[in-house]
């Protein structure tokens, strides 16, 4: 899956977020790193819903933006 991402620089380095996740955020020293962590929270974090979802009937909607 493909997610937008919002990257800021600071001079501490890379806060990522993810705006379509609430909540979903990292950082890194680089912007590689940054991605790289962000990529991981992800994961986690779509982890977590799953789990909340478990025994509640999920289904999909197709959007056309």
């Amino acid at each position: 899956m493909k997610y937008r991402i919002a990257l800021h620089k600071s001079e501490e380095g890379f806060s990522v977020s993810v705006p379509g996740l609430p909540g979903c955020w990292s950082q890194g020293s680089t912007e590689q790193e940054a991605l790289e962590n962000i990529r991981a929270a992800i994961r986690e974090y779509l982890s977590v819903v799953d789990e909340q979802l478990k025994g509640t009937d999920v289904r999909e909607v197709e959007v056309t933006v």
